[in-house]
């Protein structure tokens, strides 16, 4: 029910992500150049409601999204979803590969963590830094600690998503 609701969340707020095969980099995506002009209104305003749609909600938790662009014709992503204790992690991390529009999108669970940072990509291979919360048992403390880890698949001949993905410790 969790992969139903995920993949659903997911479609919800990627409506035409297969046609895109590039995301704007993080720091492009930040404040507007202070330069810029504010812009003047021209017309009446529309006033708004909130959307009643309760998969809106999971598509709402997404908090971090990173395009793979070096995948071919493999439409794939990166993605975290806020959930959890915020104490200790609380990023679900998720890699993504579009299926089609009728079956959405192959989701698989990379693990839980503070964050992460795609250090580098290549066909059938992302390269992520992790930062995740650790704990101590003895003296009750929660720390963190950073390591890496390559997520890999093999793309099937045909060009449909992989049906199994690894995470391996790296350094």
């Amino acid at each position: 029910m969790l992969f139903l609701t995920a993949l659903v969340a997911l479609a919800a707020c990627d409506t035409g992500v297969e046609s895109r095969k590039e995301a704007v980099p993080a720091a492009e995506r930040e404040a507007p150049a202070a330069s810029a002009a504010p812009l003047t209104a021209a017309g009446p305003a529309a006033s708004l409601t909130p959307d009643g749609d309760a998969n809106l909600q999971w598509s709402a938790s997404v908090v971090q999204l990173d395009a793979l662009a070096k995948q071919g014709t493999l439409t794939t992503k990166l993605f975290g979803t806020a959930g959890g204790d915020p104490a200790m992690n609380g990023l679900y991390a998720h890699v993504a590969f579009f299926v089609s529009p009728a079956d959405g999108w192959r989701v698989f669970r990379i693990g839980d963590f503070l964050g992460y940072r795609v250090l580098s990509e290549a066909p059938g291979r992302v390269d992520l830094e992790i930062e995740e919360s650790t704990h101590d048992a003895a003296s009750g403390q929660i720390g963190s600690r950073k390591r890496r880890v390559i997520i890999g698949w093999a793309a099937p001949t045909d060009g449909s998503p992989p049906t199994t993905v690894t995470v391996t410790p790296a350094q």
